[in-house]
């Protein structure tokens, strides 16, 4: 029995170009990735991925998308008894 294939590809995108929603599920595809390497994403490493540096202004639209991402479920915090966001580690929500 054979199964119609489908494939979707995105292209590359800066991250000034980039639609909320889609920056909201490269965030989740990054946590994603990291959970099969063996670690988690954090805000650094979002900010790492999107090639930001560490302004206040970027470093706080990251935190947004993050904070976008768990409130749909897509993610959720690793420990969740850890009180500081700025050590904040997360993983899928299916992890």
């Amino acid at each position: 029995m054979k199964f119609p294939l489908t494939v979707v590809l995105f292209a590359h995108k800066e991250f000034i170009d980039m639609e909320p929603r889609e920056r909201v599920r490269a965030c989740y595809l990054h946590c994603c990735l990291r959970y099969v390497s063996n670690e988690k994403m954090t805000n650094q490493s979002l900010r790492e991925r999107f090639k930001l540096d560490e302004t206040r202004a970027k470093t706080s639209a990251v935190s947004q998308i993050i904070a976008a991402a768990v409130e749909q479920n897509m993610i959720k915090l690793d420990e969740p008894e850890n009180v500081s966001k700025r050590y904040a580690k997360y993983v899928p929500f299916w992890a």
